[in-house]
């Protein structure tokens, strides 16, 4: 497991990326499913970025785990900010048309389908957020 305590601000979110794709590269993810880590870890951090401290600033940390049987990527993010389960707001209606849908959710939602498993805890005052993605072996 590699870890990146960082300060979660959005200048920092090309940094976070490329930590994860660091160890993505060492276990010869796919381009596919390390494009989909990266738009989630963006998405994720950027809510850390924009909500977790506001008006404030305060310090995530970033792990990322590769899991044998199946091989799999966890990034696990934790924050001390503001508690908040975005997987408790139920997803927009993506039936209705961009005018009539109200704005937020889809970044929640993007994330929650291209992972395999999308997990939330709040614990000893931290918010805990854990997506998991399986990696296919390229041929």
């Amino acid at each position: 497991m590699k870890e990146l305590t960082i300060e979660a601000t959005p200048e920092n979110i090309d940094t976070v990326i490329a930590f994860v794709d660091e160890q993505l590269e060492e276990y010869g993810c796919g381009m596919r499913e390390q494009m989909a880590i990266d738009v989630a870890v963006d998405e994720l951090f950027a809510n850390i970025a924009q909500y977790a401290y506001s008006p404030d600033t305060g310090y995530a940390t970033v792990r990322v785990d590769v899991l044998n049987d199946p091989l799999s990527v966890e990034v696990t993010f934790i924050d001390n900010g503001k508690q908040y389960d975005p997987l408790a707001k139920e997803d927009p209606d993506t039936t209705l048309s961009v005018e009539d849908r109200p704005i937020g959710g889809m970044g929640i939602l993007i994330v929650k389908r291209s992972m395999d498993t999308v997990n939330y805890e709040y614990k000893d005052g931290k918010n805990i957020l854990t997506i998991k993605k399986n990696l296919q072996s390229e041929e």
